[in-house]
């Protein structure tokens, strides 16, 4: 079988930048459980906003977070409710996370009677900053079309006709230099599970400067789940360029 590695991950350094951004030794694994679920829960919660990417910023006593979504509307709501309340309840399933000892080192140094009363101990967090920036050109990222083929696979949509129209109408765009789109599972309500894709323009998935957007996404129908995957070239990104936001 062929090995293959993620778009993002591969170019990542040289053409993408990091979706969080922060280092901190002591508190790593504290700050990764955070993040994931950060990002669990919000995509979650904004399925339905055309949601691209979320990026997490850290400082001292600030958590900022990023939400890049096709339709900001949903989500900061009326005056800015629904922005304040889907902060707190961020805020509020971050409290969720049970606390633990940092290192082992200082789990060991603890007396039991002290490590019983850290773990009772209420974690205090850091202030939590929502910002929501808005996608001029949806089409243009590949996890807005993934979940938009994913919804039309569940209202029944023949797979085909999904996947030519959302092809011409990605490639309308001139900043797009190919695309490529491939499903799996019982497309139609097929007996048995298969493999399709279809494909328009140039993907070189070899070359380090191509900036390539690529997303997955699940679509959930009565016969069962199929898996998308979409592929988005966008052009070369050569040295001294700006990187490109994915």
């Amino acid at each position: 079988m062929g090995q293959k590695v993620h778009p993002f991950a591969f170019r990542l350094g040289p053409l993408f930048d990091w979706k969080s951004r922060w280092f901190n030794k002591r508190k790593y694994t504290e700050y990764l459980e955070e993040d994931t679920t950060i990002r669990a829960f919000l995509a979650k919660k904004l399925k339905n906003t055309g949601l691209q990417g979320i990026e997490i910023e850290r400082s001292a006593n600030l958590v900022k977070i990023t939400i890049r979504a096709a339709r900001p509307g949903l989500i900061i709501g009326r005056a800015g409710t629904g922005i304040e309340e889907l902060r707190k309840s961020v805020a509020k399933t971050l409290n969720k996370i049970p606390r633990r000892p940092w290192s082992r080192e200082a789990a060991i140094a603890k007396t039991a009677k002290a490590a019983l009363g850290a773990a009772k101990e209420k974690r205090v967090r850091p202030e939590i900053k929502l910002t929501v920036e808005e996608l001029k050109k949806p089409e243009l990222y590949a996890a807005v079309v993934a979940q938009d083929i994913a919804d039309q696979f569940e209202k029944r949509i023949p797979f085909r006709r999904v996947l030519k129209q959302t092809i011409e109408r990605v490639m309308y765009n001139k900043e797009v230099e190919g695309i490529k789109i491939s499903v799996a599972g019982r497309l139609d309500g097929s007996e048995m599970a298969r493999f399709e894709w279809m494909a328009k323009g140039k993907i070189p998935l070899q070359n380090l400067r191509a900036n390539i957007d690529f997303a997955e996404a699940t679509a959930f129908t009565v016969y069962g789940t199929s898996g998308i995957k979409v592929w988005i070239y966008k052009g070369e990104v050569f040295k001294g360029a700006e990187n490109p936001k994915i």
